[in-house]
């Protein structure tokens, strides 16, 4: 892939959790809805043809069983990298796990927490005023994804240097 090749990265909040008494944050296991719209955030991937490469993922239970229930829609399992940080991450530190993707890679996913996503996707898109940046801004829900075109390579990512090209919340 050369450097002026379009690259797609994929945020995924992950699906609604439980808060279980007594149990730490990072251990907490998707709900009775996140279960349900977890396999739904994967079949809408399915269905637009933005199906990963490769998945970074917040190790946290709740991000690796949204990605657990959304690969489950794919043809095959892309690699995967339980990155930590990614959890607890602002926007700052998930642009550095973006620039630090394999420049082979054309189709990324990274699964994580807010508001770092939701940060993440702000600082890369440049605002156009659309539809969908409006309602993501206005709020990133659990299950929420946004799909971001990137020119050149991982590493240049930047403020302002990608289009976003969708955002949708799948329901179960």
């Amino acid at each position: 892939m050369n450097a002026s090749e379009s690259r797609t990265l994929v945020v995924l909040r992950h699906a609604k959790s439980a808060w279980p008494e007594g149990v730490p944050d990072a251990r907490r296991p998707l709900g009775p809805r996140g279960l349900r719209d977890a396999p739904e955030a994967g079949r809408w991937l399915v269905d637009r043809g933005w199906v990963p490469q490769t998945v970074v993922c917040s190790p946290a239970l709740r991000t690796r069983q949204t990605l657990e229930l959304a690969a489950a829609a794919w043809d095959e399992a892309p690699p995967v990298v339980f990155d930590e940080r990614v959890y607890a991450a602002d926007g700052g530190d998930l642009v550095e796990v973006v620039r630090g993707l394999d420049p082979a890679v054309s189709t990324a996913l990274l699964v994580g927490h807010q508001p770092g996503v939701q940060d993440l996707v702000e600082f890369l898109a440049v605002d156009s005023g659309g539809e969908a940046m409006e309602r993501l801004r206005t709020k990133f829900p659990t299950s929420g994804l946004a799909v971001l075109a990137l020119t050149g390579p991982w590493r240049s990512a930047a403020g302002s240097s990608a289009r976003l090209l969708d955002f949708a919340v799948p329901r179960g």
